[in-house]
């Protein structure tokens, strides 16, 4: 699993004109998803996205997590963060799940965060055509995979 987490002041995700989710202060996360993935890949990124310090405390400093300042999620299910652009100028899809895997998988991963946050989550819909609004304050973007937890 791929995820980049942008910390925001505010972030929604719009399908078909209508406003499916909208969060304030919290994480966009973009969630992408390959064949190879499983339930730990979701214990690990949830444990790291739950502690994660990237909130500032009272001096400016990060230091808080997203439990630390009750902040909101707002996950996206995004196939292209699996893209692989070693060769040619097209990116292959190759490694990103198919939906069989990827929807449970996904679901999973929102009812995990929603669990350890103690609150509902903002979510897109799988595989829908979304249009994602966002305010990064920072700004503050961090990619994090689990096939690379050096990353």
């Amino acid at each position: 699993m791929r995820v980049v987490l942008q910390r925001v002041s505010e972030a929604s995700v719009t399908i078909e004109s209508k406003v499916k989710s909208s969060i304030k202060t919290g994480l966009l996360i973009l969630l992408g998803i390959e064949e190879a993935d499983g339930e730990e890949d979701i214990e690990w990124l949830v444990r790291k996205i739950m502690n994660l310090r990237i909130f500032p405390d009272e001096e400016g400093v990060m230091n808080r997590s997203l439990i630390d300042i009750d902040g909101e999620v707002l996950l996206i299910s995004q196939f292209t963060l699996q893209a692989n652009t070693k060769k040619g100028n097209r990116p292959s899809y190759i490694k990103a799940a198919k939906p069989p895997v990827a929807i449970p998988l996904y679901e999973r991963f929102a009812e995990k965060l929603s669990f350890e946050l103690g609150k509902d989550i903002g979510t897109g819909i799988f595989g829908a055509d979304m249009k994602v609004a966002l305010i990064n304050d920072g700004p503050v973007t961090i990619i994090m995979d689990t096939k690379d937890k050096s990353f």
